[in-house]
């Protein structure tokens, strides 16, 4: 995990380190355990407005309130993921049609150079 990591995490909020008596940032493992949370969130693809919001039930013990939060970070994954897979399908759509065109394109410069010569 690299400084500037840790530095960002704690510019966004997501973390909040203790301080040595020389200024130095205190990693505690709690700490470190919300770092690996948040790095797999992000490998995840989710934005930082979600991780923020849930990484306090994600992390810490679990209270009256928290199985709707749960259920409320549960359903903002889900919705990001049903677009995150619309947004692939668009893609793969184009991809497909770029594939035809391209096979297209090089059937008929290849008859063209057949007719050339």
């Amino acid at each position: 995990m690299s400084a500037r990591s840790l530095r960002h995490y704690e510019d966004e909020g997501l973390i909040v380190p203790g301080r040595f008596s020389n200024g130095f940032r205190d990693y505690c493992q709690s700490t470190i355990d919300r770092v690996l949370v948040i790095r797999s969130l992000l490998e995840s693809g989710l934005p930082v407005r979600l991780i923020r919001q849930a990484l306090p039930n994600l992390t810490e013990g679990s209270d009256g309130g928290t199985d709707v939060v749960h259920a409320e970070f549960l359903h903002e994954v889900q919705s990001h993921r049903d677009r995150l897979a619309a947004r692939i399908a668009i893609l793969s759509d184009q991809q497909a049609a770029l594939d035809a065109y391209l096979q297209e394109a090089r059937r008929t410069a290849y008859d063209r150079h057949l007719t050339l010569t």
